[in-house]
This record gives structure tokens, C-alpha cells and sequence, in this order.
């Protein structure tokens, strides 16, 4: 960075006719004219240039590890339709779907069962099913649906 700060101000000493080729003490090969001193003014817009210049190399070095890193994950996430397998261990659908079922629960109090009891206590409720309620009881748990119903379209009404 300083060979570059020396580099700027060698061009910027020779373009504003420091640098004629008369290295004498006069003001004018010094930039001394109207009291103006034109080498810390060439310096100040030097060191101006070059903070616009690390300014904009900051810049696009933010956006090339932006878009990279942008690019890496998007990359990445294409790849996970393999990583999106089922892991070796695992059974099969169609294999589980074939197994036969040898547990049962207890449609009354839902306790594990055999397949011998599990059938004993179908053919028992097949008999002897459990017994209806009362038409009047039947009747209010079928408007208390209906309203339930209602209210879920027309939550304004209140009845």
C-alpha cells in the first residue's frame, strides 16, 4: 500500500508541473504559489483517492463472498434430493404393509389384546351390543351438532 500511495503522488507531482526537471528551491517547482501548497494538497487528494479506492475494492470483495457464499448454498441444497433417502435401516413400506398384525386394542377400554381375545371380544359385542341411548338424548346431541355447525359459518348469530 505505501508503493502504491508513492506511485499516486510521483503521477500526481508530475502532471501538476512539479516535476519539470528543476529540482531548485524556488516556490514554483515546490507548488508554493499564492501561498497554496500544492504537494499537501496533491497528498490530501492522494490519500482521498486512495481511501475511494479501498472503499470500492471493499465493496466488491463484500459482494464476491456474498454471491459465492450464495452460490455454495444454493449448490449445496441441490444435492439433498440424495441426501433425502431413507437411511438403509429402514423397512419398506410395502414390506410393513404385508406383515400381519398379531396386536390388537380393546375397542371399549383400548388395552392391549391378542388376536384370540381381540376376536372373543368382537363376537361378544356382536351378540350382545352395547346398549342405544335414550331418542330424546340422540335428538340433543344431534342439534348441538348442528349448531356447533352453524356457528362455525355464522359466528355472529348467538343462540
Amino acid at each position: 500500500m505505501p508503493l502504491d500511495i508513492a506511485r499516486f503522488l510521483l503521477g500526481k507531482f508530475l502532471t501538476l508541473g512539479m516535476g519539470n526537471g528543476d529540482w531548485g528551491l524556488g516556490t514554483r517547482e515546490w507548488g508554493m504559489e499564492n501561498g497554496k501548497n500544492r504537494f499537501s494538497s496533491c497528498v490530501v487528494n492522494a490519500v482521498q483517492e486512495m481511501g475511494r479506492v479501498k472503499a470500492i475494492k471493499t465493496i466488491k470483495l463484500l459482494s464476491l463472498i456474498l454471491i459465492s457464499g450464495t452460490f455454495f448454498v444454493l449448490s449445496s441444497s441441490w444435492r439433498s434430493a440424495v441426501i433425502a433417502l431413507p437411511p438403509p435401516e429402514d423397512t419398506p413400506e410395502e414390506i410393513l404393509r404385508t406383515k400381519i398384525i398379531i396386536e390388537a386394542r380393546s375397542p371399549i377400554d383400548g388395552k392391549s389384546l391378542t388376536a384370540a381375545e381381540y376376536i372373543q371380544l368382537q363376537a361378544q359385542l356382536q351378540l350382545a351390543p352395547p346398549p342405544k341411548l335414550d331418542p330424546k338424548i340422540r335428538e340433543q346431541i344431534f342439534l348441538l351438532r348442528i349448531r356447533k355447525t352453524l356457528l362455525q359459518f355464522f359466528p355472529f348469530l348467538n343462540f
